[in-house]
């Protein structure tokens, strides 16, 4: 374990948040299991890295109550009310844009659901990043966003913007603020938001992996 993964880990729990490392995919999902008790309400945000670590194989079981907004025929009105649901969940499991050093959460949302559960509602929220989402600071946060996570979830849900044709933000040499770019409606990177100091100790438990996941 580097001297920048130690800083994270000391920093998210300064933070009031439950932090760990693991060294690959396999003790994630493991981690993640031990967090989960028989019945637990379960939702989950939108992640390429839960994905890879097979999460679904294991919630989508009957020792648990899922909430499936990938469910196959769902109706617009079926999948919001899913997403509204979240809140009450006993267990909200997601990835971060970035993790910073400082012991911070940095993530964007374009509908925000996801970002607001991290921030309020469920009981208990599990973070799971790779090393590579780990970062100096809230500005090398932000421009993570800008330049890897918007660009390639843009190209991964065949969304027509300017970042998935440039690979980059427009507006990332903007100075009108981090919000800044294009004005297209399929943009991804509508709300942001910081997790520091949290008031409800270990509410948030965030699962660092000793590999690089998602985006």
């Amino acid at each position: 374990m580097n001297e920048a993964i130690e800083r994270t880990l000391k920093n998210l729990r300064r933070n009031n948040m439950d932090a760990c490392f693991v060294k690959d995919r396999k003790e994630a999902l493991n981690k993640v299991k031990s967090l989960l008790k028989d019945g637990d309400k379960i939702s989950v945000g939108g992640s390429v890295t839960l994905d890879e670590i097979k999460i679904f194989d294991l919630i989508k079981t009957e020792k648990y109550n899922f909430s499936d907004r990938y469910k196959p025929g769902l109706s617009n009105e079926e999948k919001r009310n899913i997403l509204i649901d979240a809140f009450n969940s006993d267990v909200y499991i997601s990835s971060s844009n970035a993790v910073t050093e400082n012991g911070e959460l940095i993530n964007v949302d374009g509908n925000g659901n996801r970002v607001a559960a991290i921030i309020y509602g469920p009981k208990k929220v599990i973070i799971v990043a790779g090393v590579n989402k780990i970062v100096k600071d809230i500005n090398e946060g932000f421009l993570r966003i800008k330049r890897i996570a918007a660009p390639k979830n843009t190209v991964r849900l065949s969304l027509d913007t300017p970042c998935s044709k440039s690979g980059v933000c427009i507006g990332i040499d903007c100075k009108n603020g981090y919000a800044d770019g294009c004005f297209n409606k399929n943009r991804i990177c509508c709300s942001y938001a910081v997790s520091g100091f949290q008031r409800f100790k270990d509410r948030i438990t965030v699962i660092l992996v000793d590999e690089n996941l998602g985006y």
